[in-house]
């Protein structure tokens, strides 16, 4: 408990020193973040969502909250991590929003803390509503400590063309925690496309605990990437959740490369009739990497559908969980639910764990599931071979597929293009 105690303690200074003159119903939702995680403190491999993954890492860390870093990146230092250098975005260091760097809009694409203070209307009746924290003790820190983050709302029927980009960087030359908390907000026929990174400009060790709530009003198109890409030493926890009104359409595209140790949970809800979900995910993991992913769809109301494909490369001696539950509950007929997971392992040495879980409710319905772990094809190596292709190619051919397949499915162009970079890279150096 003592680490508990520590974090508990923090959040005492910080809540009495920095965030003293918050408004009361935000002091309320941070008072209950903090009980909340003091009363479960930090998860471990007796609990079934936690049986493949120890946090021990984290635990028995000294990570410090995050200051003011020292010297601000320039906007040189950043672009190898940014998608254009026109449209919106909004650039965090070490968790502290960077207005040199950022191209804000309004109060519309903002920083959290920015439209906490002056905005309050547009955030109030949404933050902390949808990620949920009675069993999830990462997520109730993040609460204790909410504050700082990306904050997009598109109003009803507008279209925003270009994608919005939140960059969440750390510079890791210290053991820092940071808390982002994002939240993003398409109403009623609104249209949006959002990428949210996580890097680092150096390979220091630190822990991300991040929390994005994602709402999609009735008849909206909301296209969300959420990239992974932080340092080799780095900790990274995050909780995705994402709600949908009736007849609206959102796709989750969720990318884990970087991280020594990451956990990433993603919730949907599809709450009214008509809605499509497509969640799509890859990990490409190597040396002692350990990613684990885990999903729940919950179909809340009649007449959707949910796509699901992850797949998950490993090497070496990395490991990747995978637990996909949907949930169809009563009454939610005419539903059509897939889900597919399947891990490649480029090494004897490298371990995958795939749990599909299927909770039915209702008796007219479609629901699917399946998965698989192993090595490439071996006739497939055999075709490409006696085509003249070298077995190191082949090898790299058929895993650069097996990957592309999940980044096909990505709209952005300029994001499909540096992910296909970093895919060819790391398949390079096998």
């Amino acid at each position: 408990m003592a680490h508990v105690e520590q974090l508990v303690g923090s959040y005492r200074a910080w809540a009495s020193n920095g965030a003293s003159h918050a408004p009361d119903w935000l002091k309320d939702l941070r008072e209950g973040g903090i009980a909340r995680f003091h009363d479960l403190g930090f998860p471990n491999v007796k609990q079934e969502a936690w049986r493949f993954t120890s946090v021990a890492p984290i635990t028995e860390g000294s990570f410090e909250p995050a200051t003011l870093p020292a010297r601000v990146p320039t906007l040189a230092d950043i672009r190898p991590f940014l998608l254009l250098e026109a449209g919106y975005r909004l650039v965090f260091v070490d968790g502290f929003f960077q207005p040199s760097l950022s191209t804000p809009f309004f109060d519309d694409v903002q920083s959290l803390a920015h439209v906490l203070t002056h905005r309050q209307d547009l955030v109030r009746p949404y933050l902390g509503k949808y990620a949920l924290t009675q069993d999830r003790p990462f997520s109730a820190l993040n609460t204790a400590f909410v504050n700082e983050g990306g904050f997009v709302h598109v109003p009803a029927k507008a279209t925003i063309a270009e994608p919005i980009q939140l960059l969440f960087l750390t510079h890791g030359d210290r053991p820092i925690v940071t808390h982002p908390r994002n939240l993003i907000v398409v109403e009623r026929e609104a249209r949006a496309s959002i990428v949210e990174t996580y890097a680092s400009l150096t390979q220091g060790s630190y822990w991300t605990n991040s929390v994005t709530e994602i709402v999609a009003g009735e008849g909206a198109r909301v296209d969300y990437h959420r990239v992974q890409r932080e340092s080799a030493k780095a900790y990274h926890v995050a909780t995705t959740q994402t709600h949908q009104e009736r007849d609206s359409s959102v796709k989750v595209h969720a990318v884990a490369f970087g991280a020594a140790l990451a956990r990433h949970d993603i919730g949907s809800v599809l709450a009214g009739p008509g809605g499509m979900l497509i969640l799509n995910g890859l990990y490409l993991l190597a040396a002692q990497q350990h990613a684990d992913h885990h999903t729940t769809i919950d179909h809340a109301a009649d007449h959707c559908e949910s796509h699901e494909y992850f797949n998950g490369v490993l090497d070496d001696k990395s490991r990747g969980v995978f637990t996909g539950r949907i949930i169809v509950r009563p009454g939610a007929q005419k539903t059509d639910s897939k889900q597919t997971n399947n891990n490649l392992l480029l090494s004897a040495d490298a371990h995958a764990d795939s749990q599909p879980q299927l909770e039915i409710y209702a008796d007219d319905v479609k629901c699917t599931h399946g998965s698989t772990v192993g090595p490439l094809d071996p006739r497939a190596l055999f075709y490409l071979r006696s085509r003249g292709v070298g077995e190191a190619e082949a090898r790299r051919l058929l895993t650069y597929g097996f990957a592309a397949e999940i980044l096909g499915r990505m709209d952005v162009a300029p994001l499909r293009a540096q992910l296909d970079r970093i895919v060819r890279d790391r398949l390079a150096e096998r």
